[in-house]
């Protein structure tokens, strides 16, 4: 398959996928929300301090509000703040803090840029998915904002560790890998929890 067919498939898969999550009513949202807290929890190396970034669920992306408000005393929670260089930094969040809009409309952390973190800081990051493959392999929105700020985990171990998060209707066949895409350490849905780690080469 041609770069110009792959590309192609990947938008049909992402505009199928973001609809079937979209169509899956509140109460089994809220449901998978919590059960995907509990799998967060209970991954191997799932921090007891330090930083730990998730993300702020649009577009029908499950919620991570659960796992928040069950973390350990010792994380900090964070979320992703895009800057200019076409990659994330990360500033620490708790409800109730000041929000601003991103360019996609997305809610960010209204904080100054020397207060953000780089992403080396952190020790988990748990982002959105539009699908995944049991390889742990992560199709996103298209943007490469993930894979251009944790790009050097293709030459350096975890920490950050990196963990998708998703609906288990999010699994998708095996897909070709890009040579910039950022396989994940682990994927954890409502009903499952996918260690991704012992695949490593």
């Amino acid at each position: 398959m041609n770069d110009a067919a792959s590309a192609a498939q990947r938008r049909q898969l992402r505009q199928e996928l973001r609809a079937n999550r979209r169509a899956l009513p509140a109460a089994q949202r809220i449901a998978a929300a919590d059960s995907l807290a509990r799998h967060l929890l209970e991954l191997a190396f799932a921090p007891r301090s330090g930083y730990v970034a998730g993300y702020w669920a649009m577009d029908g992306e499950i919620g991570l509000h659960a796992w928040q408000l069950r973390l350990p005393r010792e994380c900090v929670y964070c979320l992703p703040v895009l800057c200019e260089d076409q990659r994330l930094r990360f500033a620490p969040w708790r409800p109730g803090d000041d929000l601003v809009s991103n360019r996609y409309g997305i809610p960010e952390p209204d904080v100054s840029a020397s207060s953000l973190l780089d992403p080396a800081q952190m020790a988990l990051v748990v982002m959105p998915l539009v699908g995944f493959d049991s390889h742990g392999n992560r199709l996103g929105m298209g943007g490469g904002w993930y894979d251009r700020s944790f790009a050097f985990r293709h030459e350096a171990p975890a920490p950050p560790f990196l963990v998708g998060a998703a609906f288990a209707l999010q699994q998708i066949e095996a897909m070709p890998a890009q040579s910039w895409d950022v396989r994940l350490d682990a994927v954890c849905t409502e009903s499952d929890r996918f260690d991704f780690a012992s695949l490593a080469p």
